[in-house]
């Protein structure tokens, strides 16, 4: 698989607390010229963002970031906010509390409240699998399909570990029919991204990427 591939299936990131408008613009300079999948950046910016790629890109936003322990109507109203916006693409954590609990209708009507609230975009749902069990992980399957969201997402970058191959190769047998899988946090080489998608992710979220494209 060559870079310019894997390249297509990334989600070009920066969601540093401190970034400001020349680093998100650098960003989006870099995801339209390595033609990546997608800019994701903090929801402050995608108005902006979105008014300047003029449709070159698509713009992907967080909501209930990094924690998800926001209620389940705040994450709607960011969905909604996003999307108008310019968002094309949201990605939502979901609390990973409630699944602790093992409340897993409430998670499931969660997902389906920022689903609706996406109004047709797609919606990734970070599971942050470096805090679950190999049971949990398999409910969190479950949950996303049966909730309607596009994409289960391994995890937000900002816990105690990022994508493994070893989850996104359970992500993948378990989730169901339709829902595909993103990696991300700690992708620092090709050769991982590579692996990743052979074991079935379809995203990846990673600026390193692009970094090593530009060094070469």
């Amino acid at each position: 698989m060559d870079r310019m591939e894997i390249l297509s299936h990334v989600d070009h990131t920066l969601l540093a607390q401190d970034a400001a408008w020349e680093d998100i613009r650098q960003i989006l300079d870099d995801a339209v010229a390595y033609r990546t999948a997608s800019a994701c950046i903090p929801a402050a910016y995608v108005k902006r963002a979105a008014d300047y790629v003029e449709g070159r890109l698509p713009i992907c936003t967080v909501i209930g970031f990094p924690n998800g322990y926001s209620t389940a109507q705040t994450k709607a109203y960011e969905a909604r906010d996003a999307v108008a916006n310019g968002a094309s693409e949201i990605d939502m954590v979901i609390h990973v509390g409630a699944l602790k609990d093992k409340r897993y209708d409430e998670i499931e009507e969660e997902i389906r409240r920022v689903h609706e609230a996406c109004q047709g975009r797609i919606l990734k749902v970070i599971i942050e699998t470096c805090l679950l069990t190999e049971e949990e992980k398999i409910a969190m399957c479950d949950i996303v399909t049966r909730a309607g969201a596009e994409y289960i997402k391994t995890s937000t970058g900002f816990s105690s570990g990022g994508a493994t191959f070893a989850d996104v190769a359970l992500l993948r047998k378990h989730v169901g029919e339709g829902v595909k899988v993103k990696a991300a946090g700690g992708i620092r080489s090709f050769e991982d991204a590579e692996r990743f998608l052979e074991l079935g992710a379809d995203r990846l979220g990673t600026s390193r990427l692009v970094k090593l494209m530009k060094n070469s």
